[in-house]
């Protein structure tokens, strides 16, 4: 029997495995494999500010092979609604989020039991705990354990099970393809298009490709729309051939009542607790803060973890409602237009 069963090995799942894999018997489960060709998250893998702040705060530093030119040093922002374009001043590690992962990963203690290709499915109550139900090589197989950690990310199954009210993030579609690199860029890009999304689309270069992306609303025209602005900026950015499509969920808080810890001896982290910027998307602080909390509230013991938790996490609802009072100056096409306009903060051009 497990006392700790993490489902997801992303930043959340893999740094929680860190901090307490040589307290606890923890197993770690994901549904895909970080070490075959695909299976990392759809991400821009930029590290922001916050992100940079939570690893120094972990007494971590990057291996260089995770970096890849080139590093940004500018966000390029591109205002199609309102016809306005400025560069500002940003402070962004460009990486591989592949080898991120894999290298947070690697600080797992050995003790750590990993199934990977292990897809979670349910859970029941039994006597000290819960059996947990997943799919493993076409087979189900279950695990017994004290405590279920959700890190599975924004379309979460673990918190599907213990929350089934509707006030959950609003969930956005994020659509990424990988192009060859025909004119290298120095910049990452951020664009606004109110015909496309309400939310905001980018460019990021990579050694020898490009990253463009686009957050939507999900629905049928979700793909036309992200063709469509490719197509506006078919005549400002020269797409190479196309190596790669991918596409993940985007969770975007607008309350702080949507992030949820857990219940009874289920906790949730990361995104799958609704922890993400509404402003940015950026999610990887969240991810490393969170489970950071968790891990310190599970140092005094299993009992009386989550209320130690909940408290701890108030900081990370805090800092929600701040980018949701920050998101209007982004979003909003009138202010976005006075501020740009202003030229306030921008780099000369």
């Amino acid at each position: 029997m497990y006392d700790i069963v993490i489902v997801g090995s992303g930043p959340a799942g893999s740094n929680l495995a860190r901090l307490i894999g040589d307290r606890y018997k923890v197993l770690l489960m994901d549904k895909r494999d970080p070490e075959k060709p695909g299976g990392s998250k759809c991400c821009g893998g930029l590290l922001a500010p916050d992100a940079q702040k939570m690893i120094a705060r972990l007494g971590l530093g990057i291996p260089k092979d995770v970096l890849v030119d080139p590093q940004l040093f500018a966000v390029r922002t591109i205002d199609i609604t309102n016809g306005l374009e400025r560069i500002y001043q940003r402070f962004y590690f460009n990486m591989d989020r592949g080898k991120f992962d894999n290298w947070l990963i690697s600080l797992i203690p050995p003790s750590v039991d990993r199934k990977y290709g292990a897809l979670f499915r349910s859970f029941a109550e039994v006597p000290g705990g819960y059996e947990v139900k997943y799919i493993r090589n076409g087979r189900e197989e279950t695990a017994k354990t004290r405590i279920i950690v959700g890190a599975d990310g924004a379309d979460s199954i673990v918190r599907k099970c213990i929350r089934k009210d509707t006030n959950t993030p609003e969930k956005y579609v994020s659509i990424q393809e990988r192009f060859e690199c025909v004119s290298p860029i120095p910049y990452f890009t951020a664009i606004f298009d109110e015909e496309i999304s309400d939310f905001y689309s980018w460019i990021i270069p990579k050694e020898t490709y490009l990253l463009f992306g686009t957050a939507l609303r999900p629905g049928k025209n979700a793909k036309d729309k992200h063709e469509l602005l490719k197509t506006k900026l078919s005549g400002t950015f020269h797409f190479g051939n196309r190596i790669k499509t991918e596409g993940a969920y985007i969770n975007r808080p607008k309350k702080t009542s949507q992030f949820c810890a857990g219940k009874d001896k289920i906790a949730l982290t990361g995104e799958a607790a609704g922890a993400i910027s509404p402003s940015s998307a950026e999610g990887i602080s969240y991810a490393l803060r969170s489970s950071l909390y968790l891990a310190q509230s599970l140092e005094q013991g299993i009992d009386g973890f989550l209320d130690r938790y909940n408290r701890k996490a108030e900081d990370i609802k805090l800092n929600i409602f701040l980018k949701n009072l920050k998101s209007p100056a982004m979003y909003n096409p009138l202010l976005r237009q006075l501020i740009m306009k202003s030229g306030l903060g921008s780099i000369g051009q």
